[in-house]
């Protein structure tokens, strides 16, 4: 099944998303499995981007290959900035290589160290057996995330919907959002500028932030050797991502999109999301290192 050429502009990439998780981290699919949806859904140009892994990316690529999907290999590393937790997505066209390697392992160690924290801090509301409760709600034997917490919450019955868990407990500044032990964002890009790779900001727009402290981010980010940030990530105001679009053009960052799907059945599905506004900004698989996307 020949590819489907890649759009010269921003506005016309209606059949990429670059954001999307599998069983390898929090997410409800696995990898093959979730690259069928894809397909299903016309997509031609994917990432998979699990929370610090790359463990699905062969199972993914190996059906992507059988489907006639482009797929980029990435993943999703939690960082600190100014006090606050940061997503940063890592593309990685040539693999996992240099400090990534040990900034893996790494990250591993500090998100199983977060659990047990979330752990504690939901059983104090009520969730005995947090930790247990959690890991029964996966298959095999992949780190936790907050989605496992919140399904165990629903399972509980403390909550009515996986909704209700985020916004009452594992959400932004809630009980269960832990904010320690992650690396400090210009550590974290270098590791993905280390393995060869480009390092995109993560839905700058859910962070909740003012537009000057947006800009600062920005400016860090970029200061770092950030190569962009996404633009769209999911459904979200079109006057708030037309302000995003003229401050990535202000700092000459590249343009990405993401549906950050993780489990069927949510308002989310792979390509699902806003439309993308008409701007100058550069798209992200213009930039030089992710030439081979287009290959298949």
């Amino acid at each position: 099944m020949p590819m489907i050429a890649l759009p010269e502009t921003f506005a016309d990439a209606t059949t990429i998303d670059l954001h999307m998780h599998s069983t390898a981290s929090d997410g409800a699919l696995a990898p093959g499995e979730l690259m069928q949806l894809c397909q299903s859904r016309g997509l031609s140009h994917v990432a998979l981007t699990d929370h610090d892994t790359v463990a699905g990316v062969d199972e993914a690529r190996s059906e992507a290959e059988r489907l006639g999907i482009a797929l980029l290999a990435g993943t999703e590393l939690s960082v600190q900035w100014r006090g606050m937790t940061i997503h940063v997505l890592g593309y990685l066209p040539d693999g996992v290589r240099g400090t990534l390697v040990d900034g893996l392992v790494a990250q591993a160690a500090a998100r199983e160290a977060r659990n047990l924290e979330i752990a504690r801090r939901l059983e104090a509301i009520g969730l005995d057996d947090a930790l247990e409760r959690a890991r029964a709600t996966v298959e095999g034997d992949r780190p936790l995330g907050r989605p496992d917490f919140a399904r165990a919450l629903v399972a509980a019955e403390l909550v009515p919907d996986m909704a209700a868990a985020f916004k009452r407990y594992l959400g932004a500044g809630k009980r269960g959002d832990v904010k320690m032990h992650w690396p400090y964002l210009g550590e974290a890009v270098g590791w993905v500028r280390d393995a060869g790779g480009v390092a995109v900001l993560a839905h700058p727009l859910r962070y909740k932030l003012t537009r000057r402290k947006r800009g600062l981010l920005l400016d860090d980010f970029a200061d770092a050797g950030g190569a962009g940030a996404e633009l769209i990530s999911g459904f979200q105001n079109p006057d708030e991502t037309r302000d995003l679009a003229r401050q990535l053009n202000e700092r000459e960052l590249l343009a990405s999109k993401g549906s950050d799907f993780h489990f069927p059945g949510g308002y989310l599905a792979p390509g699902s999301m806003s439309e993308a506004p008409r701007t100058a900004v550069a798209p992200l698989w213009q930039h030089p290192a992710l030439g081979g996307f287009a290959v298949g």
